[in-house]
């Protein structure tokens, strides 16, 4: 019995780590193609520097949830946490516009905040309620659309509200009406 239980354990640490050689292995491939390309056409690095980074960037937000077997989530959060303000710097640069560093950065901080406020909801309400969760989270994305669209009218006079605001919010109302309507047609059974 013991041999089966090592074989198994052999079988499935082999098993897990090919997910996250392969998706290496993909995403490394198109920095390279990037890579060959731009200097076949112009002898040089230029253009690629912007997809090779997104594609670093990318590898560093997905790969610890792919590795990680518990909190996978919570990991790639922590991760997108920690690098997107460099990678909006380096990406502002490599294209010379400021703004999307300056803009960028300024919309990041309250969208990662959002994005651990929903983790936090499933978190603790819904391990057990999650349309309760889900309704929750619809109605706080309509403040959420709103902080934004402040912060956009004050940095680059974008209108704080428009016919899509509207329509997104109305859409956002339905969705969380739905969701507890469904929660506690759930409850009920």
């Amino acid at each position: 019995m013991k041999n089966y239980e090592q074989k198994t354990d052999k079988n499935n640490i082999t098993k897990n780590m090919v997910i996250p050689i392969l998706f290496s292995a993909t995403l490394l491939t198109g920095i390279m193609v990037c890579i060959i390309c731009n200097i076949a056409i112009s002898g040089n690095l230029t253009w690629s520097l912007i997809p090779v980074s997104s594609i670093i960037f990318a590898w560093l937000i997905f790969f610890p949830g792919i590795v990680l077997r518990k909190n996978k989530i919570i990991a790639s959060l922590i991760s997108l946490s920690i690098f997107i303000i460099p990678y909006l710097f380096l990406l502002g640069n490599l294209i010379k516009t400021k703004e999307v560093f300056s803009v960028g950065a300024v919309i990041a901080v309250p969208s990662i905040i959002f994005l651990w406020i929903i983790i936090a909801i499933f978190n603790y309400i819904g391990k057990t309620r999650k349309l309760l969760a889900l309704g929750i989270i619809f109605l706080l994305a309509i403040p959420f659309m709103f902080i934004i669209n402040i912060i956009l009218f004050k940095m680059i006079a974008e209108p704080v509200l428009d016919i899509w605001d509207i329509l997104s919010g109305f859409i956002l109302l339905i969705l969380a009406f739905i969701s507890f309507i469904c929660g506690y047609a759930r409850k009920r059974k």
